[in-house]
């Protein structure tokens, strides 16, 4: 299957969007930048391949008629078999770098009470992985780096409060390894973690086991070939890519929201570290633009900075904030000084949900200066990035926006953060449909396997 595939690599999450060869959207994949640029476009680029082979996956099984009725129950549990033994892995990957830090000799007499505080960890986090991939159970992030990490940071609590070593030289010992564990790709193959996903639920649907083995590896083993990639984002600079296969990403970012609403006229994007505000005509071409400048002020950046200040996850500051009876005004929003600001407003009596009620407030004014200076905000709208998942976020831009330019339709689609890697791959659908050269396979694989130079940030760095 010949596909075309879409990068945005952003400063904090990195999105691949797959296209097949009519220009369907066949697969999606996420993954966190914070690491290394080049592994996170392959991790990316696997993660929408494991989406698509699950769509190819879920057409089989109906023309097979092997489940009876029990098709959607069959391919959920499928789902969190396979994310299961990733996860698994990934804790396999943990514990060998933790043990080689150990075996350092940097810790000197804690080494033997650490090495033990750590297999209790582990021992607890394994104990627990299955009910994490349990039916009707969310994970509170798609990353591995987060969900680990929030039990590892738990159970390391209650070991030291026991009287085992110091808090911080447990946790220590993930924060040492978890970049390490995030860099290396999974093991086993696509196949072999389906195949032992599906050993896990096999005897729950009463179905023959070795057919629908049959079924699966043949699906896993289904070629998919990527005629060409473009990438996009604010690391783009980093992407092993001929420069014909780069784009900005206002044109990607335009083109995408125009693909997702077709009658857009503005985008507002606040991503981790920008904010564009982008006029797109009625074919989704941009025909002026704002970005925000050096400073990741009112940007997603900053709200990491306050989540991590409050020891909250980035996904609760929108529900806390909400919560607000008496908004608090902020007439800043400095990154630099996000902590000291908000440990401020603390101190000055003020309810942290009323500070969060304010500093949303004020990351949607800035952008709202970006707009006005783009041209305004025409019908329709559409807000794109990782802050329209922030119902806050919303809420403030969407009153802000009534009081500035009266009643206008809001567009903000559940897969939004694809945006970006939406406009570049169909940048590449096109370049194939246009007689371009076919390119692909081979510009990730080297990406993958070449040494990490550091991280590069796009427009915003001398590269």
């Amino acid at each position: 299957m010949n596909v075309t595939v879409g990068i945005d690599l952003g400063s904090t999450t990195t999105k691949a969007i797959v296209l097949d060869e009519q220009g369907r959207i066949v697969g999606r994949g996420i993954t966190n930048s914070r690491s290394n640029y080049d592994v996170a476009a392959q991790v990316a680029r696997e993660e929408a391949f494991t989406n698509v082979r699950f769509s190819m996956l879920s057409r089989a099984l109906e023309e097979s008629k092997l489940l009876k009725g029990r098709q959607a129950e069959f391919e959920n549990a499928l789902s969190r078999g396979f994310a299961l033994e990733g996860y698994l892995g990934q804790l396999d990957r943990l514990e060998v770098h933790c043990r080689e830090d150990l075996s350092s000799g940097r810790y000197g007499d804690l080494t033997l009470a650490l090495s033990s505080a750590l297999s209790d960890i582990l021992r607890r986090l394994r104990k627990d992985a299955t009910a994490l991939f349990a039916p009707g159970r969310n994970a509170r992030s798609d990353f591995f780096r987060d969900i680990a990490g929030s039990g590892f940071i738990s159970a390391a609590s209650e070991i030291s409060r026991a009287g085992g070593p110091p808090f911080d030289r447990i946790v220590g010992l993930f924060d040492k390894s978890i970049i390490p564990v995030e860099n290396e790709p999974e093991s086993r193959s696509f196949s072999q973690r389906l195949l032992a996903g599906f050993g896990r639920i096999a005897g729950s649907f009463g179905v023959d086991a070795s057919r629908v083995r049959e079924l699966l590896a043949r699906v896993a083993d289904t070629p998919l070939t990527p005629v060409r990639l473009v990438g996009t984002g604010y690391g783009r600079a980093r992407l092993p890519f001929p420069k014909d296969q780069i784009r900005s990403e206002i044109l990607c970012h335009g083109l995408g929201a125009h693909l997702m609403f077709p009658n857009t006229r503005t985008v507002l994007d606040i991503g981790g570290q920008d904010t564009k505000a982008i006029q797109v005509d009625p074919i989704g071409v941009v025909t002026s633009f704002q970005m925000n400048d050096r400073c990741a002020a009112g940007c997603g950046r900053y709200l990491g900075y306050i989540a991590d200040e409050m020891n909250l996850g980035l996904h609760e500051l929108g529900p806390l904030a909400m919560e607000s009876k008496h908004r608090v005004k902020i007439n800043s929003t400095c990154t630099v000084f996000a902590g000291a600001e908000f440990r401020d407003r603390l101190s000055a009596g003020e309810a942290r949900e009323d500070i969060l009620a304010g500093l949303h407030r004020a990351i949607i004014l800035r952008a709202m200066a970006l707009l006005a200076r783009s041209g305004g905000v025409k019908n329709e709208f559409t807000f794109t990035g990782g802050v329209a998942k922030n119902q806050a976020a919303v809420n403030a831009l969407r009153e802000l926006v009534a009081e500035n330019y009266g009643q206008v339709t809001l567009n903000i689609a559940p897969d939004s953060i694809f945006t970006g890697a939406l406009g570049a791959a169909t940048f590449a659908h096109r370049d194939i449909q246009a007689g371009a050269a076919a390119s692909g396979e081979q510009q990730l694989v080297k990406a993958s396997t070449a040494p990490n130079s550091g991280e590069c940030h796009g427009d915003h760095c001398g590269c």
